[in-house]
């Protein structure tokens, strides 16, 4: 039996854990943290479920629907399109087909144009349809770029767009390569935003759950120091072509083949690998209290910024999962691009003076601050091209492999896709 060691407990990591198991491989997986899940995971705070950071869940990611139960999951959905805000000014715009009691209203949105209505129901039409394995593919070209050449006017571009895709990829200028947005529009239109009812983090426990059922082993609180891919492992030993060594604080580990599936920096540095992406896009997300009765007339969209980025998102997380906050609670959570060197404090006044702008008719006197999160890697950066220069699974010397978003795109997609590359890649090569 093949002997397989998984450096780092993330989504990534623990998908190639089951299915390496599954297949017959002895593997062990090593996550430094306590927790596993890498960027994907939830914490409880006075009875309110927080994520790490703003994140949903696409529905229609084909790697989700692969690797994850989500009947289990018990998803709950945002709705389709978002409210768009700014001073004394709010307008809603939803999909028309996914949304039809929203239809009048979204048709009558002064925010965006009727001719971008229509553009925006044609690429709906075009990208819904079309093959997951060829939208990332097309012209170098950023998103703004791609919106231009397709007609979209400044007012949908400004008002619309720059926040909502902002949010996807933190990326407010849409410099980010246009076959992000293509991937992500054709999957907000097949399928559904949600969150699972127990947090995001509830992803991660179902697969580490799936890994273990497979036959993984999984340590945590267990660093890696160092990978070694010219010596060790049951091949080597009994006269194969090689093997590999794992450095933890306590032990050397030998095994046939060693997946990295950690942080890009953490992945560079145990590897070599120097085209693994380590320059980062990140945000700070706060989380408020109010009480329940506390209505932003939004339901179950997001409400977008049309100003500026500070907040550049506003959830409304307790009305779309009740399960998140206490009887008697609502929470909301802001999201704020960049990681600013203001204060949390100063970042929240920021969120309360948006707030009454946006919503004169009410008060926020009450309104909480629990936690911020300041995610300094978010994601790599994805400018147009990118993809050009990933490392693939096998970049590294072998018997070492990568795992790890920076070899797709970063995404939840990415991440599970890249689990299931590594482990056929594997499976393929010992």
């Amino acid at each position: 039996m093949s002997e397989v060691v998984i450096v780092g407990g993330g989504l990534a990591g623990l998908v190639a854990a089951r299915r390496l198991a599954r297949d017959g491989a002895d593997v062990t997986l090593f996550e430094r943290r306590t927790e596993l899940g890498g960027r994907v995971r939830s914490r409880e705070v006075g009875g309110f479920t927080l994520d790490r950071g703003f994140q949903v869940l696409f529905s229609a990611y084909p790697a989700v629907r692969e690797e994850l139960d989500l009947d289990a999951l018990d998803l709950r959905t945002f709705a389709p399109g978002a409210t768009i805000a700014r001073p004394d000014h709010r307008s809603t715009l939803a999909d028309p087909f996914r949304a039809p009691l929203s239809a009048v209203e979204s048709a009558m949105n002064p925010d965006v144009t009727l001719l971008d209505k229509l553009r925006v129901l044609r690429l709906r039409r075009e990208l819904g349809n079309a093959d997951p394995d060829a939208l990332l593919d097309g012209p170098t070209e950023s998103i703004r770029e791609y919106l231009d050449r397709r007609g979209f006017s400044e007012k949908f571009v400004e008002n619309f767009a720059a926040p909502f895709y902002g949010g996807i990829t933190l990326d407010r200028s849409l410099s980010t390569d246009a076959g992000v947005f293509r991937y992500t529009f054709s999957m907000l239109a097949r399928g559904q935003t949600a969150v699972p009812a127990d947090g995001m983090g509830a992803i991660s426990r179902q697969l580490a759950a799936r890994a273990r059922d497979a036959g993984a082993s999984i340590e945590t609180d267990t660093e890696v120091t160092a990978v070694d891919g010219d010596a060790g492992g049951a091949a080597a030993s009994e006269g194969g072509d090689s093997g590999a060594t794992v450095e933890t604080g306590n032990e050397t580990v030998d095994a046939d083949a060693v997946v990295v599936a950690t942080d890009p920096r953490t992945a560079r540095e145990l590897t070599g690998v120097e085209s693994i992406p380590t320059d980062s896009r990140g945000c700070v997300t706060q989380y408020f209290r109010t009480r329940e009765h506390r209505s932003l007339d939004t339901g179950h969209r997001l409400v977008l910024n049309a100003v500026d980025s500070c907040p550049n998102t506003v959830a409304p997380l307790s009305t779309v999962a009740p399960e998140y906050a206490p009887d008697g609670h609502a929470l909301l959570s802001a999201t704020t691009l960049g990681v600013p060197e203001r204060s949390d404090e100063e970042l929240a006044t920021g969120v309360r003076d948006a707030l009454v702008t946006w919503y004169p008719e009410h008060r926020f006197d009450d309104l909480e601050l629990l936690a911020t999160d300041r995610v300094e890697f978010a994601q790599f950066d994805q400018p147009p091209g990118f993809r050009d220069g990933l490392p693939a699974a096998d970049a590294p010397e072998e018997p070492v492999y990568l795992a790890g978003d920076y070899t797709r795109w970063s995404s939840i997609q990415g991440a599970l896709e890249s689990g299931q590359v590594a482990a056929g890649t594997v499976s393929d090569e010992l």
